[in-house]
C-alpha cells in the first residue's frame, strides 16, 4: 500500500498544541520538510484544526494535525480551544508546544493539555521551540520540557522525529484485524456480495484490510461473492481456517457454510481490532428493552452518497424495527462529528469504523460507555438480529467465552 493509499484510520495521528505563536505551524514545516502549515507572526492564524497527510521517515504513514492556539480569547476563542481539545480524542502522540523562553515563568496552558494526556493514556512530548532565540540558556531552560527544537535553524528536528517514534504504540500493542488467528498457509473464505449497494469497480475499504493483513501473515484470501460460497467451499479442496463476510450477506453465509468451519464478518473484525467487541455484544442485548419512542443514534465514521437502500439510514432501521416491533426515532451522525452529550440516546448503533483511528473508536465506545448508553456496530447488531452473533464470535477464544445468549 502506497503512503498516498494509507487509509487515515490507519495513519499516526501526531496533534501539536500549544499557545498562539508557540511556532507549531513552523514545527509541523520543519517537521515534514515542506511548507505544510500557514506561518505568521499573528497570533491565533490556525483557526480551526488543520489535516495533513504525510510519510515521514523514521515514522512512515502520519497525519500531521495542526491546532488553534490554547489561550484564545472571547467566545470564538473558547470554541477554538474546544475544538482543539475535542482533537486528542483521535490523537495517538500529543506534541505540547511552547516557547522555551516562556517555560520558566509558566506553565499553566501546557500543564492542562499534559493532564489531559495522562488521563486519556495518549503518549505526550513537551517540546520547547524557538532554541534559536535563547540557545544560551539551553541547559537551563531544557529541564522544564522533554526536548530542545528550533523550527526556524532545524536544531534537533530529526532528534524529535525520533523521539516520536520511540514513543508511539507497535504493532504488538495495537494488534491485528484477523492475522493473529491465522497460520502460514491458511486458506481464508472472503465473501463479498456484488450487489446495488457495492462500489463499482473496487472493494471498500475494511474488505482490502482484511485482505492485506490475510496475505501478511503468510495465509491465502480466496476471494467470492455470496452466490457462489457453495461451489467455492466445494472446490477448495481443503477446509478454510475462516470464513469472513459482509455483514448483509450474514444470514445466507451462515446457512452456506458448514457449521465445523468458523465464521465471522468484516464488522465484528474491526470491531474486534478498534473498539471493544464485548461491550458492543452487551450493547445488542438493548434491542430487548427498547420502547416505543426510543431514539436512537446511527452513527458512522466517514460521510457518502446514501443510495436509496443505504444500511445505516434505511435497512438497519427497518430491521430493527422489524425485531422490536417498536415505533422507535432514529438519528444520523457522520465524518468527525460526534455527540457530546448521548443522554438522549436510548442505543447508539455505529459503523465499523474502518476510517477513524483506533483511539477515536475506543473513545467513542467509552464515552457511551460512561453515560451508560449501550453501543453497537452494525455488522454485531446484524448478527445479533439474524441469530448468528454466537457462532460470529466463536473464532475469537477470549470473546466467545463470556459470551451468555
Amino acid at each position: 500500500m502506497s503512503m498516498n493509499s494509507t487509509p487515515k484510520g490507519e495513519r499516526i495521528h501526531i496533534a501539536l498544541f500549544g499557545r498562539r505563536n508557540a511556532g507549531k505551524s513552523s514545527l509541523i514545516n520543519a517537521i515534514t520538510g515542506q511548507d505544510l502549515a500557514i506561518v505568521s507572526e499573528i497570533k491565533g492564524t490556525t483557526t480551526d484544526p488543520v489535516y495533513k497527510a504525510m510519510e515521514i521517515l523514521p515514522l512512515g504513514p502520519v497525519m500531521l494535525v495542526d491546532t488553534p492556539g490554547l489561550d484564545d480569547e472571547g467566545t470564538l476563542g473558547a470554541e477554538r480551544i474546544r475544538k482543539a481539545k475535542s482533537v486528542l480524542n483521535k490523537t495517538d502522540i500529543a506534541l505540547i508546544v511552547t516557547d522555551g523562553a516562556q517555560a520558566a515563568d509558566n506553565l499553566s496552558f501546557e500543564n492542562t493539555i499534559l493532564e489531559l494526556t495522562e488521563k486519556k493514556k495518549i503518549p505526550a512530548i513537551l517540546v520547547l521551540n524557538k532554541q534559536d532565540e535563547w540557545q544560551e540558556q539551553e541547559d537551563k531552560i531544557a529541564t522544564f520540557g522533554d526536548i530542545c527544537v528550533s523550527a526556524k535553524s532545524g536544531y534537533h528536528i530529526h532528534e524529535l522525529k525520533e523521539l516520536i517514534a520511540r514513543k508511539i504504540p507497535t504493532e504488538e500493542q495495537t494488534g491485528k484485524i484477523v492475522g493473529d488467528l491465522l497460520s502460514p498457509g491458511d486458506f481464508v473464505v472472503l465473501v463479498v456480495p456484488i450487489d446495488s449497494a457495492a462500489p463499482k469497480g473496487r472493494l471498500i475499504l475494511p474488505q482490502q484490510q482484511v485482505i492485506r493483513d490475510v496475505l501478511e501473515s503468510g495465509a491465502v484470501a480466496v476471494v467470492c461473492r455470496d452466490t457462489e460460497l457453495t461451489d467455492t467451499l466445494n472446490r477448495l479442496g481443503q477446509t478454510p481456517r475462516l470464513v469472513i463476510t459482509d455483514s448483509q450477506a450474514f444470514e445466507y453465509v451462515s446457512k452456506h457454510t458448514p457449521e465445523e468451519i468458523p465464521l465471522t464478518s468484516f464488522s465484528i473484525l474491526f470491531s474486534r481490532y478498534k473498539g471493544d467487541l464485548a461491550e458492543q455484544i452487551h450493547g445488542v442485548k438493548a434491542l430487548k428493552n427498547l420502547k416505543d419512542g426510543d431514539t436512537l443514534l446511527m452513527a458512522e465514521g466517514c460521510t457518502h452518497h446514501r443510495q436509496c437502500e443505504d444500511i445505516g439510514t434505511v435497512k438497519l432501521p427497518r430491521w430493527i424495527r422489524e425485531y422490536t416491533k417498536k415505533e422507535l426515532i432514529f438519528e444520523t451522525s457522520s465524518g468527525g462529528t460526534f455527540p457530546e452529550n448521548l443522554e438522549k440516546y436510548a442505543m447508539i448503533v455505529h459503523c465499523g469504523g474502518c476510517t477513524l483511528s483506533q483511539r477515536e473508536m475506543s473513545f467513542r465506545i467509552a464515552e457511551a460507555k460512561d453515560q451508560h448508553v449501550p453501543i453497537v456496530n452494525y455488522g454485531t447488531l446484524i448478527a445479533g438480529l439474524k441469530g448468528v452473533l454466537k457462532r460470529s464470535i466463536e473464532p475469537f477464544d477470549e470473546i466467545s467465552s463470556i459470551y451468555t445468549d
